[in-house]
């Protein structure tokens, strides 16, 4: 758990307005949660807070990299991120969480510990199909091939459905002449 301390941010009396914090994410940082996913990475993380009378609002520029492994050949590379995400802490009685970027903090609240935020910042910047970047032009490639067959292929079908006329729409525009 005292790892976890380097990622507190001290609110109690901190003053009314803008604050910035700066924050880095390394190997030992990844290795603090129960994940599969990332086990390495070098992040350098900006934090802008500014602080109301009843509420924090923090955005978070995270920048860096971190290693994956590749779905198609299981080799490890670096996945570039740069991101921008934006958190809303209200003061009020119970800690509640409202939706993804607003939660209720109780008003005596002594620190905000961000270890957990920023590890799920991180995880969303992970692609669905992780790929090495030397297979990206291939993927682009067969992408733009599967958007060339399966338009060709819905014009085909549509042209089929035109011919195809049911019978008892036949009989229908007979009586309408």
């Amino acid at each position: 758990m005292k790892a976890f301390r380097q990622y507190d941010i001290h609110i109690f009396k901190l003053a009314l307005g803008l604050h910035d914090y700066q924050f880095e994410i390394k190997d030992e940082f990844f290795e603090l949660f129960d994940n599969e996913l990332v086990s390495k990475g070098n992040l350098a993380i900006d934090v802008s807070l500014t602080k109301t009378e009843t509420m924090i609002e923090m955005v978070l520029h995270i920048q860096g990299s971190i290693e994956l492994e590749c779905d198609r050949s299981l080799d490890r590379f670096d996945f570039p991120i740069d991101s921008h995400c934006k958190m809303i802490y209200r003061l009020g009685e119970e800690t509640q969480e409202l939706s993804d970027e607003l939660m209720v903090i109780p008003r005596d609240s002594q620190t905000i510990n961000i270890a957990s935020l920023l590890f799920e910042f991180v995880g969303l910047e992970i692609p669905m199909k992780k790929l090495h970047p030397r297979f990206q032009n291939e993927e682009e490639d067969g992408e733009d091939f599967v958007e060339i067959y399966s338009s060709a292929t819905e014009e085909e079908e549509e042209q089929d459905q035109e011919e195809q006329v049911d019978p008892r729409w036949e009989a229908l525009k007979k009586l309408k002449k």
